[in-house]
């Protein structure tokens, strides 16, 4: 009996020994500046933020021209003596204050963040984050 303890303390020795040892791990990738480069456009989907920026640079020219061209002049006619109100300056001692453009860009300014939001909105409604 003490043999046949003895062989099988021998066969589960010999088992381990025979198991696969697990891999290493593998190498790091080498880090040039050109593998840099793509696991930063792959972690930080720099692609995507780049589209999003030039979209939101022609979005913006699109309703600063919508704001300026439409919308102003009919404030215009909607408010008597503001003829142009992009122009629109008032004057304190020899100070003049071009307040029509702060108007202008501050209209932009609304219209664009609620286009965003609503853009945001429908997004996220069809399930897109």
């Amino acid at each position: 009996m003490a043999k046949d303890g003895e062989i099988l303390e021998e066969l589960k020795r010999i088992r381990i020994l025979l198991e696969p040892k697990p891999a290493p791990p593998a190498p790091p990738p080498k880090k040039d500046i050109w593998n840099e480069f793509t696991d930063f456009l792959s972690k930080y989907t720099v692609m995507g933020l780049a589209v999003a920026f030039i979209m939101g640079l022609y979005l913006g020219a699109l309703v600063q021209s919508l704001v300026k061209n439409l919308i102003m002049p009919i404030i215009g006619l909607a408010i008597p003596g503001l003829g142009d109100l992009a122009t629109y300056v008032i004057t304190i001692g020899n100070q003049n204050f071009g307040i029509g453009d702060f108007l202008v860009a501050l209209i932009t300014f609304i219209i664009v963040a609620f286009i965003i939001f609503l853009i945001v909105k429908i997004t996220r409604r069809w399930g897109i984050e």
